[in-house]
């Protein structure tokens, strides 16, 4: 294990990048991941709570153009946080899987992510070969 590795704290993102592949997923990969995992959460914990109390704070309004522009923006502003909602269900299952080990490894071929892949989008569960042909096999049976 290397210097950077060994030590306490959290690591940077250019100390992770900077490490070597055999390095890949050690006990500061992982913090460093968990961290930012944690504050993605966070972050999207908060969002939901804004647009809950936003929601509640709408009042009605007997103008009809008024009250089709609240509508619009209550319809965008759910599907906003339905896809938020599922991104913290990603968010959940990649912290479950650095507790099981299983965290920057494809679900499918087991092969390494990758840190820059992670970085990017630290809730990704395949190698980035393994969505280009998840994505192929999508468009060919729409």
């Amino acid at each position: 294990m290397n210097a950077i590795a060994a030590r306490n704290g959290p690591i940077s993102e250019s100390e992770l990048l900077a490490m070597s592949a055999d390095d890949y997923m050690n006990s500061a990969q992982l913090e460093f991941f968990r961290q930012k995992l944690l504050e993605l959460k966070n972050e999207l914990l908060e969002n939901s709570a804004d647009m809950r109390e936003h929601l509640r704070e709408t009042v009605a309004t007997a103008d009809e153009a008024d009250r089709a522009t609240q509508e619009e923006e209550q319809v965008l502003e759910q599907r906003i946080r339905d896809r938020e909602l599922k991104l913290l269900h990603k968010v959940e299952s990649a912290l479950r899987r650095i507790d099981d080990g299983s965290y920057g490894y494809c679900e499918v071929s087991g092969e390494p992510i990758g840190v820059g892949r992670l970085l990017a989008r630290p809730t990704a569960t395949l190698s980035l070969e393994e969505q280009e042909r998840h994505e192929r096999a999508e468009r060919m049976f729409r």
